[in-house]
């Protein structure tokens, strides 16, 4: 039970600055409404919806949940306003977790975009042998658009420039870290069962604040805590920390992994378009003007 994926509008993105000051409101003696007010006075976007639609009428869990991009935050708040545990610390683990996977994003981030710009820097490569030829004083871009063989030349290069563009970008959506908050959902069953509930009772209540259903690690977990006989919440707040490190982990490694996986378009695409476009031109351009004899 991971968070779900932000919205694209990034007012409407879980902030964890929101979800901090939240806690330390509510920890001042701030009632919920009124702490959601003051947060949208203050220009916080998020707050701002939220705080319309509890004026509205709704109560403040299904306001958050409303609100793109929070649903889970929502859950968060309803599963502790259910089961009675305190809303300051269930918010301060939440906007823990927010923090952690926004830091892993980040350092993701970072890692990829040396190889992203690498590659697109290489894309450019043939269209810049073209220039370089016609300032040698070949005529380079004549013979791609009047001889017949310039032609297939021309057509087959930026046929590849477009394959290598689009298949470098593929490779770094595929490496770009996602939105999704590692091991949220072991957070908000700690949550559930802080309050002093039973396991069964604790599922039923995460699963109503429609956060879904257990997976099988935090299952695992869970028969690990009542086999051994110790509280859940603690092994499943460890468990969640560790699949956030690994999605740390993990991430770093696509990033590491990006660089060769680029060579591939490079080498398949972008020389070959270099060579059509650039090298074979100019070849065409002396073969033109070049008498043969026999």
């Amino acid at each position: 039970m991971g968070l779900r994926k932000r919205g694209t509008a990034a007012d409407h993105t879980p902030d964890a600055g929101t979800v901090l000051r939240l806690a330390v409101l509510l920890q001042a003696g701030v009632v919920p409404a009124a702490a959601w007010r003051y947060l949208a006075e203050a220009g916080d976007a998020a707050a701002d919806l939220v705080a319309a639609r509890i004026d509205d009428g709704a109560d403040v869990p299904t306001a958050i949940a409303a609100t793109p991009g929070w649903r889970d935050v929502g859950a968060a708040w309803r599963i502790a306003e259910t089961v009675g545990a305190p809303l300051a610390d269930s918010l301060r683990g939440i906007a823990a977790a927010l923090q952690d996977a926004a830091r892993t994003r980040d350092e993701v981030q970072v890692a990829l975009a040396e190889p992203a710009g690498t590659a697109r820097l290489m894309s450019w490569l043939p269209l810049v042998a073209v220039a370089l030829g016609a300032l040698l004083g070949f005529d380079t871009l004549r013979t791609l658009v009047t001889n017949p063989i310039g032609i297939v030349c021309a057509l087959a290069g930026i046929g590849l420039i477009l394959a290598a563009r689009r298949w470098n970008a593929r490779l770094v959506r595929r490496a770009d870290p996602d939105d999704a908050v590692a091991g949220l959902g072991a957070d908000l069953m700690a949550i559930a069962l802080s309050g002093g509930v039973s396991l069964q009772r604790a599922e039923q209540i995460v699963a109503a604040a429609g956060a879904g259903t257990p997976d099988a690690e935090t299952r695992g977990i869970l028969a690990l805590s009542h086999s051994a006989g110790v509280p859940a919440a603690e092994l499943l707040r460890a468990a969640a920390a560790l699949a956030r490190h690994r999605a740390r982990t993990e991430g770093r490694l696509r990033a590491a992994r990006l660089s060769s996986k680029l060579l591939v378009p490079l080498g398949v695409c972008t020389l070959p378009a270099f060579l059509l476009l650039g090298v074979a031109p100019m070849l065409l351009s002396v073969l033109s003007t070049t008498p043969l004899s026999l």
